[in-house]
């Protein structure tokens, strides 16, 4: 396992908690600019790290298409140098009297000025560059700003989505980032937080194991108040909780009734633990410096309490509910009310809850001057220090494991607590090594972990609790059309593995179908044992697992894959006769352990693990760290091509959603770290259904309609201007004028592409949430993809020659000026690219009407213009060309024969080869001319 050392001391990489500075390079060789090792201090400067820049799918493959059209301007321009070489070299004894190449300038009555004429071999260089400058429309730069205002107007209507807004946080959609919107209608990999993101991360004290016994399990209870017990006071003054925790009776009884023994006691210890082992500043109504003040009209006393982690907030409240109640907190001591006895406790030090002990603990000194240290943790850190010594303390340990077996097997998050007396040397030794650490200014958090290892040790169970994290409203409907829209779905969770398999039951991500596949490894040559095990029974290829299995033969039992017995049949088909089942019909479900997980990413099994992972419809990661989050994704984007998107909302999850192609941050109860560092912001995870499946399908649609269409725009007019070069020697001179050719791009036809962009629709968003396999057309690239490009640069090659030919040959005998002829190619190039744009518009408005029609109108207008100023040289030519009927059933033609291919084309795919998208889109116009099937609410604004 690979280390890391840090001060002189050798730390497992995997198990230190390293803050990740840019992306991972090969398994856990990550490329950093920073590395903090730290506590509480490094979730800080984890979040204020900037947001790494990233480019969508769709971009890249733009630029690869615009070196395509970059090769296509140089081999134009190469034509074009090379035949005017060839043209002088041929006609080299006429050039006085040839046109465009004459070396002399007639005037009229005397000799002319003579002409530059530079030789053939500099003359054809200058042809080269010149046609650069005519053909450099051909590279879309202005799409660039296009997509920007598309995505910028795109946004607008995604944040003002009033389905999107959470009503629970007062909180809308947040776009982060303007440059990745497309990406949105291709993700494949979901790869989520599960508290906080699935659930509400509310938490509520449900249940408690003390001494043995589990307490919450009736049904029966009461909130604050059992019948024959009185609430917990001070003074005579009761306390009045935010938020209620039912309370079991029979443990109100144990702790109010005169009862004596270890039981007692040890429930004593336990709720004194839950009040004073935490960070939660306690609030008071009135004025907090005196208590005197704070009593209400109904005699209780308002009581709130604030603090990092909603965890330790139920678990706090649940300790008042139980008559524990911590009303005041300094620096130096809190203040407890004890079963109506108020119990002033010095702090003598606090060792804070970090990721790699998993636990905190605080040390405390009663005021009959006994100390304990009183600690709480995850099970799997806090069983490992539990004093061993009796049998008794053995069977305590196995009563409360089956508890919160138990209890996780509910869903509910677990904490073990225990407590320690501390006197005489270990004391003393602790606060010498405690002073030292805390003021120390170099290994300070080296020196607090040893510290804490030192009281950390030998500890008494008391107890184990469990608190319900409710799912959020809408996650099973939402994850299952996800998964409908070929989406997968991974949990990367901190929380235990009975407690992740219950909640994704629950919200629908296991499915009583699933073949679970749970590999739990303690070593290299274990989990690698596991790996090739499950690969070898569920029929997941892999060479190199196979030749690892024959080392591996009889060596280790498969006591790790389990299968649950209802998804088991007695006619499951059998790939070899004899042979153990192989279901490979079933769905599978892969659920695996952060501690496995640090001996297969920082390993060669990675590629094992991938193999076995992506054959799985669903992914379960549990007890993993925060640097594996962002590992498992990192191992997905360098493993396939596909897009993932993480999502979480707290601190933890900064690194996932960072490394991830897109990232969501849910606005929750853990702060805004996770917003800060995502892409896109919501307030539940429902919402990510309708941003994916609606506006990611819509985003992608239009971003790539209108890179196809720019690319046409461009290029049918450039190759317009080349075949007309070819026909004047290769001399680059222009029938255009130059105000033209500026606004080609710039007024004539850069509206209707923003606005078709932003508003264009081809389905409405009650049938992409009805049936969610069409998301799946973002994954097939149909908006999109290199045959597509292509076949628009067969159909643009063909309306250029159109357009330059058709008014060619309908003035072959007229005496018409070369002015007049580029007049015409202007208005008709203009007509027909937003003609062309008008047939694959799928949602007509009014905005788009006035778009598209508008462009001609303005285009006429501002020739109008042009031709009226008496110094241009196309002076006139427009007023002269609109008086003839040949004008007209040139631009007449010119539409109608430029896009019959295009439009037949349409025509046969839709007829004989339709997509899902076509399909969905007739049967919605079917629906809207039958008001019976439905209605026109279909259609909503963007």
């Amino acid at each position: 396992m690979a280390n890391m050392e840090l001060n002189g001391h050798c730390l497992p990489l995997s198990q230190s908690n390293i803050i990740l500075r840019g992306c991972q390079l090969k398994n856990t060789e990550w490329a950093v600019g920073v590395v903090v090792y730290a506590g509480q201090d490094t979730k800080a400067m984890m979040n204020s790290a900037i947001s790494p820049s990233k480019r969508s799918r769709l971009e890249t493959y733009m630029n690869r298409e615009t070196l395509w059209l970059s090769v296509f301007l140089l081999i134009m321009c190469f034509v074009v140098g090379l035949g005017m070489g060839l043209w002088l070299n041929r006609h080299k004894s006429q050039l006085d009297t040839l046109p465009y190449y004459r070396k002399v300038y007639f005037q009229k009555g005397k000799d002319g000025k003579k002409y530059k004429f530079y030789g053939i071999p500099m003359e054809t260089f200058f042809s080269f560059l010149s046609s650069i400058i005519v053909f450099q429309i051909m590279i879309p730069i202005s799409l660039y700003i296009t997509m920007e205002l598309v995505r910028l107007g795109q946004s607008y209507f995604m944040i003002g989505d009033q389905h999107m807004y959470s009503s629970l946080s007062n909180s809308r959609f947040q776009c982060r980032s303007l440059n990745i919107n497309e990406d949105l209608g291709q993700i494949r990999y979901i790869l989520s937080d599960k508290t906080g993101t699935l659930t509400e991360n509310k938490m509520e004290f449900k249940k408690a194991s003390i001494w043995g016994k589990s307490y919450g399990d009736t049904k029966a209870g009461s909130h604050d108040t059992v019948a024959g017990v009185e609430e917990p006071m001070v003074g005579g003054r009761k306390w009045k909780l935010k938020s209620e925790t039912t309370t079991d009776p029979e443990l109100i009884k144990l702790l109010y009734k005169d009862l004596h023994g270890e039981e007692r006691i040890a429930a004593h210890e336990f709720f004194l633990t839950l009040a004073a082992c935490n960070t939660v500043i306690p609030i008071l109504t009135g004025n907090p410096s005196s208590i005197s003040c704070t009593s209400l009209s109904d005699g209780l006393t308002s009581i709130d309490y604030q603090g990092e982690s909603p965890d330790e907030q139920a678990l706090v409240a649940a300790a008042s509910a139980y008559g524990y109640t911590l009303f005041e907190r300094t620096s130096g001591h809190i203040v407890i009310d004890a079963n109506g006895e108020k119990l002033r406790l010095d702090v003598l030090g606090l060792h804070e809850f970090d990721s790699v002990r998993k636990r905190m603990s605080v040390v405390i000194r009663f005021p009959n001057g006994s100390v304990k240290v009183l600690v709480k943790g995850a099970d799997t850190s806090m069983f490992s220090i539990l004093k061993k010594h009796l049998p008794c303390d053995d069977h305590m340990r196995d009563v409360t494991q089956v508890h919160l077996d138990d209890y996780s097997s509910e869903g509910l998050r677990t904490l073990v607590v225990a407590a320690r007396d501390l006197n005489g040397e270990l004391l003393a030794k602790w606060q010498h090594m405690y002073e030292d650490a805390c003021t120390s200014l170099t290994d300070r958090v080296v020196k607090l972990h040893q510290t804490a290892a030192l009281i950390e040790c030998n500890l008494t169970l008391l107890g184990a609790t469990a608190i319900e994290d409710k799912l959020q409203e809408g996650v099973p409907e939402a994850i299952e059309s996800l998964r409908q829209a070929g989406i997968k779905v991974w949990v990367l969770t901190g929380d235990k593995q009975e407690t992740a398999i219950s909640i994704a039951l629950s919200c629908r991500l296991l499915t009583a179908d699933m073949h679970q596949i749970i590999i739990n490894g303690n070593s290299e040559h274990e989990c690698r044992k596991l790996l090739c095990d499950a690969k070898a029974k569920y029929n997941v290829n892999s060479a190199s697992c196979f030749d690892n299995m024959t080392k591996l033969q009889g060596k280790t039992e498969q006591n790790f894959l389990e299968m649950p017995s209802q998804t088991k049949s007695s006619n499951m088909p059998q790939k070899i006769a004899g042979k153990e089942d192989r279901p490979t019909f079933c769905p599978l479900a892969l659920i695996i352990d952060g501690n496995t997980l640090v001996y297969i990413l920082e390993k060669d099994l990675e590629h094992e693990l991938f193999n076995l992972a992506t054959s799985c419809k669903v992914v379960l990661c549990c007890r993993v760290a925060p640097l594996q989050k962002a590992g498992i994704v990192d191992m997905i984007k360098r493993r396939t091509d596909d897009l993932t998107l993480a999502i979480g909302d707290g601190a933890n999850d900064v690194s996932m959603i960072q490394m991830a192609d897109v990232g969501v941050g849910i606005c929750g109860q853990e702060g805004r770290q996770a917003v800060m560092a995502s892409d896109f912001a919501m307030g539940q995870f429902k919402f990510l259904k309708r941003l994916l499946l609606v506006h990611g399908h819509w985003n992608y649609q239009r971003l790539g309609y209108l890179i196809l269409y720019n690319f046409y725009r461009n290029a049918v007019f450039v190759l317009m201007l080349f075949w007309y070069i070819l026909c004047t020697a290769f001399s680059t001179t222009s029938a255009l004028t130059d105000w033209s050719s500026v606004f080609y791009s710039v007024i004539y036809t850069s509206v209707p592409t923003v606005v078709v962009g932003i508003l264009d629709k081809d389905l409405s968003h009650k049938t992409l949430l009805k049936y969610p396999k069409l998301y799946a057309a973002g994954h097939r690239q149909e908006s999109y993809n290199m045959p597509l490009f292509w076949i628009t640069m067969v159909d643009t090659l063909w309306q250029s020659l159109v357009l330059f030919y058709v008014p060619l040959f309908t003035y072959r005998e007229s005496s018409i000026d070369i002015w007049s002829m580029g007049s015409l190619w202007t208005i008709a190039v203009v007509i027909l690219v937003n003609m062309h744009l008008a047939m694959d518009i799928q949602r007509w408005v009014f905005v788009t009407h006035a778009a598209i029609w508008g462009s001609i109108v303005v285009t006429y207008g501002c020739m109008v213009v042009l031709d009226s100023v008496p110094v241009f040289p196309n002076y006139g030519t427009i007023y002269q060309l609109m008086k003839s009927p040949v004008y007209w059933l040139s631009i007449l033609l010119i539409t109608v024969i430029g896009l019959l291919p295009r439009f037949i084309f349409k025509v046969c795919r839709q007829m004989f080869w339709p997509s899902d998208i076509q399909i969905a889109r007739e049967a919605e116009i079917l629906r809207k001319r039958r008001p019976f099937f439905g209605s026109n609410s279909d259609q909503d604004s963007s």
